[in-house]
């Protein structure tokens, strides 16, 4: 039986967590003191009762910062949180027509459309063919040319229409 392997801790390395034998040191007023080394850097943290944070692990040397690390943890999480709160997560709506779509439906259809790129979500239109309609291709094709040209100063295509079996779609973007 094997014990739990142990997870490798995720964000930055703290104190003896860090690797590097020199360090790019930044005290706690922000000021830059230089490259030290880390027993020197570990050192000052402590007699500051702050930990040493490695804030930039790619740089050469590592550069590292003298902190609260609980504090610092905060503040991460809470822009975090705040830069999901202001994230949106874009839709595709769906909006069904016909060939011979009436031109009151039609309306009803494009003010359904015109409130989705108002919400910031992309348009599905999906135009169907029932029965004998598949003869007359080139009027649906005119239909969503007609939807086309109503939307295109609030929107652009982002894919052309095409056939799907019985069907013609396109996808339609706010611009």
């Amino acid at each position: 039986m094997r014990g739990a392997s142990e997870r490798e801790p995720t964000g930055p390395k703290i104190n003896d967590a860090i690797r590097a034998r020199e360090v790019r040191l930044i005290d706690e007023t922000g000021q830059n003191v230089g490259v030290v080394s880390k027993v020197d850097a570990i050192a000052r943290a402590e007699a500051a009762g702050l930990d040493l944070v490695e804030v930039s692990p790619d740089a050469e040397p590592p550069v590292c910062k003298i902190l609260d690390f609980g504090k610092y943890k905060y503040q991460e999480q809470k822009k975090a949180a705040e830069a999901r709160k202001h994230q949106k997560i874009v839709e595709i709506k769906e909006i069904k027509m016909r060939p011979g779509i009436d031109d009151h439906d039609y309306d009803v259809k494009m003010r359904a459309i015109k409130r989705f790129f108002e919400e910031g979500d992309k348009v599905k239109v999906t135009l169907r063919f029932r029965g004998r309609e598949m003869a007359h291709q080139q009027l649906g094709m005119a239909v969503l040319v007609r939807v086309k040209n109503d939307v295109e100063p609030i929107a652009k295509v982002e894919s052309e229409p095409r056939f799907e079996g019985r069907q013609m779609v396109m996808v339609l973007a706010p611009k």
